[in-house]
């Protein structure tokens, strides 16, 4: 057994040596990626065939009888050859929960190996690629045989295109199939639709993110400002000029709903959309399609004047779904979302929702506190409701 063990480590060390050599030619040659890719895709094959006979020499290792402390000294081996082992692993239960992680994986995912284990994994997956992968894991859970797919990584202001390998794993000790995630480099290339470019390292400066927030908060005082207008005879709110406002400055998507009844803050109408220019074509029109009753976002909001902040997104319906069946928030490729009361001088006027892409970095409290600050101030503004 121990020379079966020493025997992996030997594999493994080497295995992490032609893996930096790899990542190296690829930094300096870019221009041959396919090679690289084919040549890192057979490395990624044979370290599953590593991960493979490690679990079967420690479900041997629990089943043979012998000295308890050789047993330990196997299993602390194993432990370190797989959280050590260079390429990105996840370990998942019957339920896609992370159950063990290695050390690369967990850099892969952007956190902590001891954050993200007793995670759902899916949640790090992007919208719009996260059901093809939750069905894939279903399949390999099933038993219909290992899976191979591209998809998308996007946590917390970064996206990364990765491609997985998925290995269902049977133990002695386990009363449910275990499955073995790998990642690696995106096989096809480029994507059919590209990322959109991450936001530079700067956006996470406080100083810089404070600024932002005060000339948003600037620019919405003076397009405020010229609603009221001396003796409050001013031009009507363009509800679509602070909406444009914001999704230019502050978030990609705005959704802005107004309640007309002064008896039923629930029943509102979608009063204006406002979304990215490169947005595709048709998407604001089914999201201006959508009740806001409808939906947990911005219902909730509307029915109890208290505001939502979302950093990660994990539900992907809570904003309705478009005519498609497809959820809302997938189609707009969102990464986290907050919703704020328009509140006026007698209670909820309406409903005030931002939505900030998956290749952005997440809302924060304090983005919560500032949105919160426009919404009354622009339920102030907004015209008395009609007389019923």
């Amino acid at each position: 057994m121990s020379e079966n063990l020493a025997g992996l480590q030997r594999e493994t060390t080497a295995l992490s040596e032609r893996t930096a050599a790899l990542r190296n030619t690829h930094t300096m040659y870019p221009d041959d990626a396919e090679g690289t890719a084919e040549a890192a895709l057979a490395e990624l094959e044979y370290a599953e065939r590593l991960l493979n006979d490690a679990g079967a020499q420690l479900a041997r290792a629990h089943s043979q009888p012998g000295p308890r402390r050789q047993n330990d000294d196997d299993r602390n081996l194993l432990r370190a050859v797989f959280t050590e082992l260079s390429v990105p692993v996840v370990l998942l239960d019957h339920e896609g929960y992370i159950r063990r992680i290695n050390n690369a994986g967990a850099a892969q995912l952007g956190s902590a190996p001891g954050y993200l284990t007793g995670k759902t994994f899916a949640h790090f997956v992007d919208l719009r690629k996260r059901a093809a992968m939750q069905s894939w894991l279903a399949a390999v859970l099933r038993g219909d045989g290992p899976a191979s797919l591209e998809s998308r990584l996007a946590q917390r202001g970064w996206a990364e295109d990765v491609h997985l390998t998925l290995t269902r794993l049977e133990l002695p000790t386990e009363p449910n199939p275990l499955v073995l995630v790998a990642m690696s480099p995106p096989m096809n290339g480029a994507e059919e639709e590209a990322p959109s470019p991450l936001e530079p390292e700067v956006e996470d400066q406080v100083v810089v993110l404070a600024a932002r927030r005060l000339d948003v908060l600037t620019r919405m005082t003076r397009l405020l400002l010229r609603s009221a207008g001396p003796g409050g005879a001013g031009e009507p709110l363009a509800l679509a000029d602070a909406a444009e406002l914001l999704a230019d400055s502050y978030a990609d998507w705005v959704v802005v709903d107004v309640c007309d009844l002064p008896t039923d803050p629930g029943v509102a109408r979608r009063a204006v959309v406002a979304g990215p220019p490169d947005a595709a074509p048709g998407v604001r029109e089914e999201v201006a399609a959508v009740s806001p009753g409808g939906s947990e976002i911005p219902g909730e909001v509307l029915g109890r004047g208290q505001s939502l902040l979302f950093p990660l997104i994990e539900d992907e319906s809570v904003l309705g779904s478009a005519g498609s069946g497809a959820p809302l928030l997938a189609v707009l490729g969102a990464g986290s979302l907050l919703s704020v009361p328009l509140r006026g001088s007698r209670g909820v006027r309406g409903a005030l929702t931002l939505i900030r892409r998956s290749n952005r970095s997440s809302f924060r409290l304090a983005d919560l506190g500032l949105i919160e600050e426009i919404g009354e101030h622009i339920g102030l503004a907004l015209p008395p409701r009609p007389v019923p």
